[in-house]
C-alpha cells in the first residue's frame, strides 16, 4: 500500500504538483513526502512553476499573523527593556518632566492660574504628582473640567478621571458633551473624553513660565 502511494506521489511531483497538493490527493503526511520525494529531480520549468506558485488564502492568512506575533513579542521586547532602564522619578527628575509637559501641554495665555489638559491617563497621573510633589499644591484648591461626546457616557467619564487624579467630584465641573455624528459606530479613539485639570493660582503660574524660561536657556553639558 505504501508502495502505491509512493509510486503515485513521485508521478505526481514530476508532473509538477506542490507537496500541499500531493498530500491532499493521496492522503499522507508532508513528513512521509519529503523522504519519498526527496530524491527526485523537477525539471527546471516546473521547479520555477512551483515557486511561483501563489499561495492559498489560509496560508497567506496563517503567515500574516505568524509575522504580525513576532512583530508584537518584539514590540513587547523593546518595551519591556527600556521600562527597565528607568526604575524611579527623583525629585529632580519629576519636577524637569513636569516643567516640560506643561510646556508642551499646559496654558500658558491666562495668568490667573495654571491649566492642563490631556486625554492620556498615564499623562495626567505624572501631572498630578508633579502639582501635588513639587508645587505643593493643596487639594482644595483643584478643579476639573471634562470634554467629552455626547454618545458617550458621562457619569462613567467622571469616574474614571476622579480615579485617575485622585479629585473627588465635588471639585468637577459640569461635564461638557459635545454632538458628534462622526463618531457614531466608529472606535472610540478617547472612550473617557479629555479632562482639564485647572488650578486658580497666578503665583504658580508665573512660577512655571520662569522654570520654563530658564530650561529653554540653560546649555546643555558641553555646550559653549
Amino acid at each position: 500500500m505504501k508502495k502505491i502511494e509512493r509510486d503515485k506521489a513521485i508521478i505526481l511531483r514530476r508532473n509538477g504538483k506542490s507537496f500541499r497538493q500531493i498530500a491532499k490527493e493521496i492522503g499522507v503526511a508532508k513528513s512521509s513526502l519529503s523522504l519519498w520525494l526527496r530524491d527526485v529531480i523537477l525539471d527546471p520549468k516546473l521547479k520555477k512553476k512551483l515557486s511561483e506558485q501563489p499561495f492559498t488564502r489560509d496560508a497567506i492568512e496563517k503567515r500574516r499573523k505568524s509575522r504580525l506575533s513576532n512583530e508584537k513579542q518584539k514590540r513587547i521586547s523593546v518595551i519591556k527593556q527600556a521600562e527597565k532602564e528607568i526604575e524611579t522619578l527623583t525629585p529632580a527628575t519629576l519636577r524637569i518632566a513636569g516643567i516640560c509637559l506643561y510646556w508642551a501641554e499646559g496654558g500658558k495665555t491666562r495668568s490667573g492660574g495654571a491649566r492642563f489638559s490631556n486625554s492620556d491617563p498615564y499623562m495626567i497621573r505624572l501631572m498630578m504628582r508633579f502639582f501635588r510633589t513639587i508645587c505643593r499644591v493643596k487639594e482644595d484648591r483643584f478643579r476639573c473640567h471634562i470634554h467629552t461626546y455626547s454618545h458617550l457616557n458621562v457619569s462613567k467619564s467622571e469616574e474614571y478621571w476622579s480615579r485617575i487624579t485622585r479629585i473627588p467630584l465635588t471639585q468637577f465641573f459640569k461635564t461638557y458633551s459635545k454632538p458628534s455624528k462622526a463618531s457614531l459606530g466608529k472606535r472610540d479613539t478617547l472612550p473617557y473624553g479629555t479632562i482639564d485639570v485647572s488650578i486658580h493660582d497666578t503665583k504658580l503660574f508665573l512660577q512655571l513660565m520662569g522654570w520654563i524660561r530658564k530650561i529653554g536657556s540653560v546649555p546643555s553639558l558641553g555646550e559653549n
